[in-house]
């Protein structure tokens, strides 16, 4: 059984800045892409940073140049550093990841159970 568990969530102000991460437990054999996932109220839900196996980032537009994703391939971690936060900035932030267990090589999609960043005005 695999678990993706976040921490780092919390109440800044604007300008701020919050370092979340995710830990993924279990039989894992391999963890392809790992991305963080923002669901705000009244909105659709979006992929806001992922980063591949090889350590390549991609971002959405609205984050670019102040998150930064990064992860710890013998940790099963992934991080995310966010600055200049902003009032829309405020989600709950999931973890998602592909991966293989020692049992299934297919790659499976994995979530965490999210944790909640507001950002003050």
């Amino acid at each position: 059984q695999v678990q993706l568990v976040e921490a780092g969530g919390g109440l800044v102000q604007a300008g701020g800045s919050l370092r979340l991460s995710c830990t993924a437990s279990g039989t894992i054999f391999s963890i392809n892409v790992m991305r963080w996932y923002s669901q705000a109220p009244g909105k659709q839900g979006e992929v806001v940073a992922a980063i591949r196996l090889d350590g390549t980032p991609t971002y959405t537009d609205s984050v670019q140049g102040r998150f930064t994703i990064s992860r710890e391939n013998a940790k099963n971690m992934v991080s995310l550093q966010m600055n200049s936060l902003k009032p829309e900035d405020t989600a709950v932030y999931y973890c998602n990841a592909d991966i293989q267990t020692s049992a299934v090589r297919a790659y499976v999609n994995y979530w965490g159970k999210g944790t909640l960043v507001t950002v003050s005005s």
